[in-house]
């Protein structure tokens, strides 16, 4: 699963072959949890709130990056990285 991005102990990444909806991954310890990228909505596991709160602070601000990189895995290239939450 190609990593796009990494910050205070979180890892975001896409898989080349996933399902729709577009979404992306997050990895924090040992929880897991699966990001709808159009609503933002958390659909499958879960994370502790702060964290959860983090991550869709950044998501909403690279949304149009993540939409672009979901439509690179689409067609199997290369994903590009994105800024973690400043």
């Amino acid at each position: 699963m190609p990593e796009i991005s990494r910050f205070l102990g979180m890892i975001i990444a896409m898989y080349y072959d996933d399902h729709a909806p577009p979404h992306f991954h997050v990895r924090y310890g040992d929880r897991e949890a699966v990001i709808r990228i159009n609503d933002l909505a958390c659909i499958q596991g879960n994370l502790p709130p702060k964290a959860m709160g983090l991550v869709i602070e950044w998501a909403m601000a690279h949304k149009e990056e993540l939409e672009k990189d979901w439509a690179l895995a689409r067609q199997d290239l290369p994903l590009n990285k994105i800024a973690p939450l400043e």
